[in-house]
């Protein structure tokens, strides 16, 4: 029996124990509403056995899935309402400690400051598998935010003290392969949110070849629910295609003469986790493991999609944006042409156009906060990566089309260079890249006027045929 398998089990017989101390009210679990419930959280806190408090924290958490959409709001709300800050008591300690700045009165400060939530979620983890149902609890009030920015403050709390619960040192990194638990597998198939997988056979064939490898982050926790998975082909170059790695006819490669780490797919397993920073934690890791294992690994590069590149392009016409629009809607609608990308001389023209767009969009775009727009580039440029290079037609599946135009993009993690990329990154935003893609940047005020087709414009620069990278 595993740790967490009888650490549960434990916390099940105390809480079953526990039933006959605590008061759950009359009303069935089924049937409780969100009132019911923010009482029951209000004698959680008040309280103070052991065995009732976790029989008390097992009774909330399953009431609060029997709950329908609109009482899960009510409840959101009221945890706003009930469980912040008192202004009096934090006023006070405010006061006391400007009049005597003591050790004690900054005790007593800092906690008339911290929400009573914190405390809420704190007892409520004494429930078996309550860190999995405060995850998927946090999963519906990010499903809220949008329409009801005033529960911000309650999502502010879960990743505070979600930063506590999943840092690095609690987090058991496992490689997945073929001989992995039939229910572990099940949730990469289902989770899988790059390149989709279509079933189990083509799971294995991303984990079972010596040359492909699967690495995931587990919780003690939370058993066996992967946190966030990374997919990993080792090659002999930094490869431009998304078809070179994952395609049936694709050649494979001696790990003992590979020289280059692809890093293809990242995907998180729990939506309560967004913003919790698991991944760069987990290509750090298997880096290290991947080079301890294989000593001819030099290399370590993702191939990555630009998810949000399409819909920029779009809001740039919408918006008369940073882009000027001449000519580019007529690119746009050339690329719904049905297999365009399979006519050389139209995919070379829409080439010349949009990939200077890209690097423009990945090195100089930013939202409404100062940020790249970009989620991928975004987060490998936070890790310290490189943007290294774009690659003209690397995706021509619907869904790399719909969103990336089909570009892909090479982010070099250079292992001297990491933190210093890094810290540059944080602290001015600027963007570490490559010669070859600053000089696409640069062509961004030419690259909307329709492009001239003679000979000598041809030579100037050599665009990528399909399936290549852009080489200048």
């Amino acid at each position: 029996m595993g740790q967490s398998s009888f650490f549960n089990e434990l916390l099940t017989s105390i809480a079953e124990r526990g039933r006959s101390f605590a008061d759950f009210g009359k009303t069935r679990t089924r049937d409780r509403s969100a009132a019911d419930i923010i009482d029951m959280c209000h004698a959680l806190l008040t309280g103070k056995g052991e065995a009732s408090g976790i029989a008390l924290a097992l009774e909330i958490l399953t009431s609060y899935t029997s709950l329908t959409d609109g009482e899960k709001t009510l409840f959101f709300e009221a945890l706003g309402e009930d469980f912040s800050v008192s202004q009096h008591d934090t006023l006070g300690a405010a006061q006391a400690y400007l009049n005597n700045p003591t050790p004690e009165h900054l005790i007593n400060l800092s906690a008339a400051a911290e929400p009573k939530r914190l405390e809420l979620l704190r007892r409520l983890n004494q429930a078996p598998d309550a860190t999995l149902s405060l995850v998927k609890m946090r999963a519906d009030l990010l499903n809220r935010i949008t329409v009801a920015p005033a529960l911000k403050p309650i999502d502010h709390d879960f990743v505070s003290i979600f930063g506590s619960w999943f840092n690095r040192g609690f987090l058991e990194l496992r490689r997945i392969d073929w001989q992995t638990p039939a229910s572990i597998l099940e949730k990469i198939i289902e989770h899988e949110a790059v390149h989709s997988l279509d079933g189990w056979d083509d799971l294995r064939s991303r984990i079972d070849p010596p040359d492909r490898h699967l690495y995931g982050f587990f919780h003690p926790r939370l058993n066996d629910e992967p946190l966030i998975f990374v997919e990993i082909a080792l090659c002999d170059r930094i490869v431009d295609s998304i078809d070179t790695i994952l395609s049936e006819k694709r050649e494979h490669t001696d790990p003992s003469a590979a020289t280059v780490a692809i890093f293809y797919s990242i995907s998180n397993c729990q939506d309560g986790l967004k913003g919790i920073p698991l991944g760069s934690f987990l290509i750090k890791q298997v880096v290290e493991d991947l080079r301890h294992r294989f000593k001819g690994l030099r290399t370590f590069s993702t191939l990555s999609p630009l998810p949000s590149f399409r819909n920029w392009l779009n809001r740039q016409i919408e918006l008369q944006g940073e882009i000027e629009d001449s000519g580019l809607r007529q690119v746009l609608a050339q690329l719904e042409q049905e297999s365009w990308w399979l006519d050389e001389q139209l995919s070379r023209h829409i080439a010349r156009q949009l990939l200077p767009l890209a690097a423009h969009f990945l090195c100089n775009a930013r939202d409404s906060a100062g940020r790249i727009v970009d989620p991928v580039a975004r987060f490998h440029l936070g890790n310290g990566a490189r943007l290294e290079r774009l690659n003209w037609n690397a995706d021509t599946g619907a869904d790399g089309l719909r969103k990336s135009c089909g570009v892909m993009v090479n982010y070099l993690y250079d292992l001297d260079e990491i933190e210093r990329n890094h810290e540059q990154f944080a602290s001015t935003g600027l963007v570490n890249a490559a010669q070859s893609v600053k000089r696409l940047t640069r062509m961004v005020s030419d690259t909307i006027s329709e492009p001239t087709h003679d000979e000598d414009s041809t030579r100037q620069t050599e665009w990528p045929r399909a399936g290549q990278a852009l080489q200048l």
